[in-house]
């Protein structure tokens, strides 16, 4: 089943009829329930307007899109971030946590305002902050943990509304390889257990730990590659000969 379809999106930017920007040209996909997907391409190519659409922090110019068939073009702009925390988790490159926060209250945020009552918090809180080892944290604020812990309190943020979908924009991008590593894994295991994920990435390792990558070029879909039974080892190889083929299209 679908959680996300776009069908022939095309976001256009203009100040005036002689400056248009022609951010994304035609672009479809679907993402189904419980997919890893991981979209790749140049600066510029689109990837960041692309899941701004998603996100429903801008709007298509033309196109249609819906997430668990629900028409994000007819959603009425008063409802859409009561929207955003109901059905979408999100990770970002810079953690964006609140320094006057606790980890805890960081985390609990989307559902102080859903306003969901603090004994169902505290529950959904308790095993998230197991898997994530990230118990011994909670009391303490982002400006005292290090760059590795800040993204897993801001994955917990992301899951624990228990989103249809999490958009995680270059979440390893402010990470060294060993945390770059550990996210990964928690993102792998959190999909094993049925969280669907759409992760923007610069990172050919970073998109290897998905089951499907994206190449976006020049606003368009320019190709894809499935896991399936490939090694990851194999996945990546074939990630970067993608990439390489793209690069090459452009010089």
């Amino acid at each position: 089943m679908n959680v996300l379809d776009l069908n022939h999106i095309r976001r256009v930017f203009a100040d005036d009829n002689k400056n248009k920007v022609t951010a994304l040209k035609d672009v479809s996909l679907s993402v189904d329930t419980g997919e890893y997907v991981a979209i790749m391409g140049e600066s510029g190519a689109g990837k960041t307007t692309l899941l701004n659409i998603i996100a429903t922090l801008d709007k298509a110019t033309s196109g249609s899109i819906t997430l668990n068939n629900i028409d994000l073009n007819k959603l009425p702009e008063k409802q859409t971030a009561k929207f955003r925390r109901e059905h979408l988790g999100f990770v970002f490159q810079n953690f964006n946590l609140l320094d006057t926060f606790n980890n805890r209250d960081n985390i609990f945020l989307p559902l102080v305002l859903a306003k969901k009552k603090y004994a169902e918090m505290e529950q959904r809180l308790r095993p998230l902050a197991e898997q994530l080892e990230i118990t011994d944290l909670l009391n303490r604020y982002p400006y005292e943990i290090s760059g590795g812990q800040k993204q897993r309190v801001a994955a917990a943020r992301a899951l624990i509304t228990k989103p249809d979908l999490v958009l995680a924009d270059e979440p390893t991008g402010a990470l060294d390889s060993h945390n770059t590593e550990k996210l990964l894994q928690l993102f792998e295991k959190v999909n094993v257990q049925g969280q669907t994920i759409l992760m923007v990435t610069h990172s050919a390792a970073a998109a290897s730990h998905s089951k499907r990558t994206l190449f976006i070029k020049d606003g368009q879909i320019y190709h894809e590659i499935f896991k399936g039974d490939y090694s990851r080892s194999t996945y990546l190889k074939k990630i970067m000969t993608s990439l390489t083929a793209l690069s090459s299209k452009e010089e």
